[in-house]
């Protein structure tokens, strides 16, 4: 029971640290930074079935990942989705501890999201 609660503490905690948007906010948030890049972290098959407009596909588990990471501006704006949020929390994560300033993380991810916009 204890390990359960110190992961989830972990996870908290890295959480806290980033720019969380939540659901019902995200589509206000991405048109108020018009230039921001929509970036789905889910595997290339989910991306395929569905994903949000303009988003581009940056496979979290891809070969290419960390490559295409070190090919994007840091001075850029970035908002980060998956399916619950736990692969963009990491990618949030990882490009905030690269240098990245402008990243957002989808609150909840593409579960929350369609379930506000269905509810």
């Amino acid at each position: 029971m204890s390990e359960d609660f110190c992961q989830l503490r972990r996870w908290d905690v890295l959480k806290s640290k980033l720019n969380n948007v939540k659901a019902d906010q995200f589509d206000k948030a991405v048109m108020e930074r018009p230039k921001a890049m929509l970036l789905d972290v889910r595997t290339v098959e989910e991306y395929h079935a569905s994903h949000l407009p303009n988003a581009e596909s940056m496979d979290y588990f891809g070969d290419d990942f960390l490559e295409r990471l070190d090919q994007m501006d840091i001075d850029g704006e970035y908002f980060v989705y998956c399916r619950s949020g736990r692969r963009s929390v990491r990618v949030c994560t990882l490009m905030v501890n690269s240098g990245f300033k402008n990243v957002f993380n989808l609150d909840g991810g593409l579960n929350a999201y369609e379930s506000q916009a269905h509810g």
